[in-house]
This record gives structure tokens, C-alpha cells and sequence, in this order.
């Protein structure tokens, strides 16, 4: 009789500590785990859900089944403005990103990032691969909201602005030196594998709080490096067969296009494999349920291949460069295996984890996404059809070159000059011409007309962002950050700058007063008997350098005062000027 008076009493104060303590389940109900897997270059046809007879990815394509998958989803044309759309809920050009390289690549560190926005509801976030939004303090994952970060630098391994692995060549991918929470790291293995093991470790250290991972794999971009056991899955195949009864457009393929869709797909299989052990982590973990999983990625393809008969590929405004597949699976709060047709973009991901996560979105800026949650739960209610905006050219948008603004069935889209009459565009309705193949505007020259009074007013407005005009600097000289090193992928300058030698280039810095040791890396080694010249600001150094085939020249004990200005080095030597291939700023005191 004591025992059951004893199991009643335990009973009752069990029930009145769940009524008294709401969050204990509202934490599992209210907020999910987020992940985020998101792939670099990989094109809407990439995938054998999206009729790629060539691709195999088991994994992918039976998430998609389980999933909401969103059809007409959009992103920016190239990486590093869908990066900061997807982060920010904003256009990219508002955030500072207007390139992928030419010092356009760095996001202010005022903007507000999922990341950011989830901590501050208690998550644990980590980003793992890809970050491209910035390689010093204060625009580095770490400063921006992320508690764990493996990461390379800039646009892609084995890439100039990447100086840890550029100089590997053709084995950039494997076992490469990443930057771990801002510090060199040697690793072994093969960089998608490498990205992933990181990913499922960070899972399982956090899975008993809510968490939010970013897994953001740099593959399939070049260099197409790819482990030998998942080409040979694709060796002798030709990527170009099996479409014969397809009446959608193919584009013709060279042997070069073909070869590369081989490597292209053996690395597709490799995230493929990874994605499924994620996914088996989440099971082993009893997590899966609560956990929102989104897939998706970043642009159109890179190389000539299948992308499902649309037009374009990466950096095109057209549809094969800029739509994408998005699928989103939550099983504790919505049914899978369901089709949303609605337009939908990259901007719309903050807001909507906002409300799915119980964070609070930022108030004090313009957040140009909507609230996908509506859609979820099958309302249409306050959804209209906004229009959306999209634009790519290097080193800042150019009006009307490779300019489209999409509204319900329509899009205008732009190839021509400033100042050109509506006849120059081209408008098409894409819920009868989803391949953009006819041109409508003559017949529909009003329609076009108004559109277009649009595409200015978003160009007009997004050219004004804060950001924009005063972009970002590189912190130099901080408690944060030292030493620092500025490289390529972040050198302003002349048009294109990359890797080549007799070019004129600059970085935009905020340096802290002190006294610096800096160390000029070179493409390759340089001739003696030039000097190292250094301009800071009005300050000006040079140093003569009486060593022949040197890597490296070094300035010591350089002072500086505390100033904003455009850092310029260059070696002068016979006749020419040499830009380095990265510095390294010191503060010694």
C-alpha cells in the first residue's frame, strides 16, 4: 500500500513539474536541429531524382522522395552571393558580396547570419567546407556567429585565394591543411570525407542540445579531384547518351565536357555516400525526427552536361544557372513526399528558420526573404508572388549585362547595353516556355516595359547599399587576429586579378597602431636586384633584395599608426612589377 501511495505521489510530481515547466518538451517541439548541406557547382541535373540517367545517388535521391521539395527554387548565379543570401535573408549586394573574388567576396560583419541569429537562441552551430564570405576577422565564420569551423579559404581548394593547398596541384583535395576555428590544420583523407567527419562529430558532441550544422561541401567546383574508386564508376561511360527520347534541349558536349561530366559525377557519388552516413548518424542518434534537414545547392553547373533542358549554366541568369533543387525534411512537424511549386529563393532560409526555430529575426535592416512556413503548412495565405532579382558580372553589376527580374510566370532578362530600348531584352513566360526558348517581347511590350521600371528600381536601389559604397575591411593588428594574411582572392586592383605575376593590386584595410613584421610571398621565386616597395596609406617602404630565385622577401619592424587605407606591395625589377601572391602582416607590439 506504501508503494503505490509512493508511485501516485512520484506521478503527480511529475505531471505538475511537465505543466510547470512547459520548455522541457517545447525544446524538442519547438526547436529542431537544422542542417544545411549545400554543394558547390553542382547543377539542377546532377542528380538521378532529376532524370540524370548517368549520376548514382541512392542517398539523394531517396531524401527527395522523403521530402518537401520545393521546384521552382532560385539562387544567385555564382557562390559567394547565394552564400551570403542564404545567410543573411538578404540580397547579396546589401551585404557587401558582389563577386566571388577581386576583394568582392568579404561580407560586412554588421550583417546578421543564421548562425548569429540561432545562437542567440541557445543552438551550437558549426560550418563545415565551404565559407566564402570572408577569410579575416571580423568576416570569418567564427566572428559571425559559429561556434566550430573547418573550413578552406576563399572560393575553392586548390584556388589562388586558398594558399594552404594551392601549391599541391593536382592533389589539393586530399589530405589538406584546412583552418580550424582560424588556425592551420593538417589533415588526412579526401576533402569531402574530411568535411563530413567533421560534420557528424560535431553532431554527435551536440545532438543533446539544439543544434544547427552547416555542411558545405566544395565539390563537384574545379579542380575535379575526385578518389580513384568512385571515377572508376564512371570511366567509360558517355554523358552525353540517353537522352535521344527527351524532347527538352541538350546541349552539345565536347570530349572535354564529357570527361569532365565523368569527374563530375564520381564526385556527386562521393557526397552521396557521405550524406547517407550523416543521415545513419541521425538515426543512431534518435534524432531524426527532430531534425530539419535541407538540401541543396549552390548554382547551375560549371561544365557543358545534362541540367534538365534548361538554358544557361553557372554565372547565367537563365534558369540552368540559377534554379536548383530544394528539399526539406522534418518529420516531427510535416509530411514528406510532397511537391511545392511555388517560386522560391535562397533569401528565404533566415526567415523561415526564424519561425520554425522560435529566433528572433533581425528588426533594424531590410530582410528580403519570406517566411516559408506558410507554403509547409499547405496556406497560401499573405503569399503573393513577389518579384525576384537576379544579376552577375565581375566586379560590380553592370545595368542590363546578365540582368533578370522574374515575376509570377514572367522574366525579363537582359544582355545588352546601359542604355538599351525594351526590343533589346528578352521576356519570357515560363509556365508555357520553362526552357526559355521564345522570346515574347515584341508581342508583349508593355508587359516588359514594367518589368523592366522594376529591374531598375532594384538595381538602383541594391547599387546604394551601405555596404557596397563602404565595403568591408581587413582588420589588421587585432586581439582577434595575428598574424594576418591578406591573399589573392581578397586583392582588389585590376579587373580579374588571379594569379598572375605583372599585375597591379590592393587590399582595403583597417590597421591597428603598432610595429609589424611582413613577409611578401611570391607566385615564383624572383629575381635579385630589385626592391620590395610598400605603400600604406601615404607611407611608403622599400627594401632591395640581393637574393636570386627568393620565395619570400621580409620587411622588419615596420610602424605604423592606426589608419584606414589600401595596403599596395609590389617587387620592382627590371622593368616589371610583381604582385605578391600573399602577405603576412605580423604584430610584434
Amino acid at each position: 500500500m506504501k508503494m503505490r501511495k509512493h508511485i501516485f505521489r512520484w506521478g503527480q510530481l511529475l505531471l505538475m513539474l511537465l505543466l510547470l515547466c512547459p520548455t522541457i518538451q517545447a525544446q524538442k517541439i519547438d526547436q529542431p536541429n537544422v542542417i544545411i548541406i549545400i554543394t558547390d557547382d553542382q547543377g539542377y541535373g546532377d542528380l538521378g531524382y532529376t532524370g540524370n540517367p548517368h549520376v548514382k545517388t541512392p542517398n539523394l535521391d531517396a531524401f527527395a522522395k522523403k521530402s518537401i521539395r520545393f521546384n521552382n527554387f532560385y539562387v544567385s548565379p555564382v557562390c559567394a552571393p547565394t552564400r551570403a543570401s542564404l545567410m543573411t535573408g538578404r540580397y547579396s549586394l546589401r551585404t557587401g558580396i558582389r563577386d566571388t573574388y577581386n576583394g568582392g567576396a568579404i561580407m560586412a560583419s554588421n550583417e546578421v547570419t543564421i548562425a548569429e541569429m540561432l545562437k542567440q537562441a541557445n543552438y551550437k552551430t558549426g560550418v563545415f567546407g565551404k565559407w566564402h564570405l570572408g577569410d579575416n576577422f571580423p568576416s570569418r565564420p567564427n566572428d559571425q556567429g559559429f561556434d566550430e569551423s573547418v573550413i578552406h579559404l576563399s572560393g575553392g581548394m586548390g584556388q589562388v585565394g586558398d594558399f594552404t593547398t594551392y601549391f599541391e596541384g593536382d592533389r589539393s583535395y586530399f589530405d589538406p591543411v584546412l583552418w580550424h576555428n582560424g588556425e592551420q590544420e593538417a589533415y588526412e583523407g579526401y576533402c569531402s570525407d574530411i568535411f563530413a567527419e567533421e560534420a557528424i562529430d560535431f553532431i554527435e558532441k551536440n545532438h543533446q542540445t539544439p543544434f544547427f550544422c552547416y555542411l558545405s561541401f566544395n565539390a563537384p567546383h574545379t579542380p575535379l579531384q575526385v578518389p580513384d574508386k568512385y571515377y572508376q564508376m564512371y570511366k567509360d561511360i558517355d554523358p552525353s547518351t540517353g537522352f535521344e527520347e527527351d524532347s527538352r534541349p541538350f546541349v552539345e558536349m565536347s570530349e572535354k565536357n564529357k570527361e569532365d561530366a565523368r569527374k563530375v559525377y564520381a564526385m556527386v557519388s562521393n557526397i552521396d555516400d557521405n550524406v547517407g552516413k550523416l543521415l545513419k548518424k541521425l538515426d543512431d542518434l534518435k534524432i531524426t525526427k527532430n531534425t530539419l534537414i535541407v538540401f541543396m545547392t549552390d548554382n547551375g553547373p560549371q561544365q557543358t552536361r545534362y541540367v534538365a533542358g534548361m538554358r544557361g549554366r553557372k554565372g547565367s541568369v537563365y534558369r540552368g544557372g540559377v534554379r536548383v533543387p530544394f528539399y526539406l525534411r522534418y518529420p516531427s512537424k510535416w509530411n514528406g513526399n510532397r511537391d511545392i511549386e511555388t517560386t522560391t529563393a535562397h533569401i528565404d532560409m533566415l526567415p523561415t528558420l526564424a519561425e520554425i526555430c522560435n529566433a528572433s529575426i533581425p528588426t533594424d535592416r531590410k530582410i528580403d526573404g519570406k517566411n516559408l512556413v506558410p507554403l509547409l503548412n499547405k496556406k497560401r495565405v499573405d503569399w503573393e508572388d513577389r518579384p525576384l532579382f537576379f544579376y552577375w558580372t565581375r566586379r560590380y553589376p553592370e545595368r542590363y549585362n546578365n540582368m533578370a527580374l522574374q515575376k509570377g510566370p514572367y522574366k525579363l532578362v537582359a544582355h545588352t547595353d546601359y542604355d538599351a530600348p525594351i526590343g533589346n531584352f528578352e521576356l519570357f513566360n515560363l509556365a508555357n516556355d520553362p526552357y526559355e526558348q521564345v522570346n515574347l517581347v515584341e508581342q508583349r511590350k508593355d508587359g516588359a516595359k514594367s518589368l523592366k521600371s522594376e529591374m531598375n528600381n532594384y538595381y538602383n536601389e541594391l547599387i546604394q547599399s551601405a555596404n557596397l559604397l563602404d565595403p568591408p575591411r581587413i582588420q589588421i593588428g587585432s586581439e582577434y587576429e595575428n598574424p594576418v594574411f591578406l591573399n589573392r582572392n581578397d586583392a582588389g586592383g585590376e579587373r580579374g586579378i588571379w594569379n598572375q605575376e605583372e599585375v597591379y593590386g590592393k587590399w582595403e584595410v583597417s590597421i591597428a597602431e603598432g610595429v609589424y613584421d611582413i613577409k611578401f610571398r611570391f607566385v615564383k621565386p624572383i629575381e635579385k636586384g630589385g626592391k620590395m616597395y610598400l605603400e600604406i596609406g601615404a607611407r611608403i617602404s622599400q627594401k632591395k633584395n640581393e637574393l636570386d630565385n627568393a620565395d619570400f622577401i621580409e620587411m622588419k619592424n615596420i610602424s605604423l599608426p592606426k589608419m584606414d587605407c589600401s595596403l599596395i606591395p609590389f617587387y620592382a625589377v627590371n622593368g616589371k612589377k610583381i604582385f605578391p601572391f600573399w602577405v603576412e602582416m605580423n604584430k610584434i607590439n
